[in-house]
């Protein structure tokens, strides 16, 4: 079942960004990329995205059912992919707790939806990925956590050059 995976994920997430200040918390690293707060806006914009798409979905009678994807795929971060401009992340200063706080609570929305409906239901409805095309809802529960595994391997690379 995802909840496992994504609770095990988010974890490890938490867990890499224990020794860090809130200063090196949001700072960028020398190359350029992402800082560690940045990295997580991204996921939780992501998150929010996704679940606010699932729960438009389910209430749309026209969502069209779609073929299984291979979203495991989504982990390599040997394929490049432009982040969409709504999830980018911002300039702006976080403590860490507050970002924990509010990835927490985009789970408890995460949650919430799921608990909604039935997965029948959600392999009923799909709705669109930039990259697999349209992908069946109950996928994307799991996508979250595999997108989180993806920027696990970012966040860990980013900490190391700081």
């Amino acid at each position: 079942m995802f909840l496992e995976d994504n609770n095990e994920i988010r974890k490890e997430l938490f867990q890499t960004i224990e020794g860090l200040t809130d200063e090196q918390f949001n700072k960028n690293p020398s190359n350029g990329g992402w800082s560690p707060k940045q990295i997580f806006e991204h996921l939780l914009r992501m998150e929010t995205v996704i679940v606010t798409n699932i729960a438009r979905e389910l209430q749309d009678p026209e969502s069209s059912k779609a073929m299984k994807k291979p979203i495991s795929l989504s982990t390599s971060r040997l394929v490049k992919v432009e982040a969409p401009g709504y999830t980018l992340p911002t300039e702006d200063y976080k403590l860490k707790q507050e970002m924990k706080k509010e990835l927490h609570d985009s789970r408890l929305f995460l949650l919430d939806v799921y608990e909604s409906s039935t997965k029948e239901v959600f392999r009923e409805k799909s709705f669109k990925h930039p990259i697999f095309g349209r992908v069946p809802l109950i996928q994307w529960f799991s996508f979250v956590g595999l997108h989180e595994k993806r920027h696990l391997k970012q966040l860990k690379k980013t900490i190391e050059m700081l």
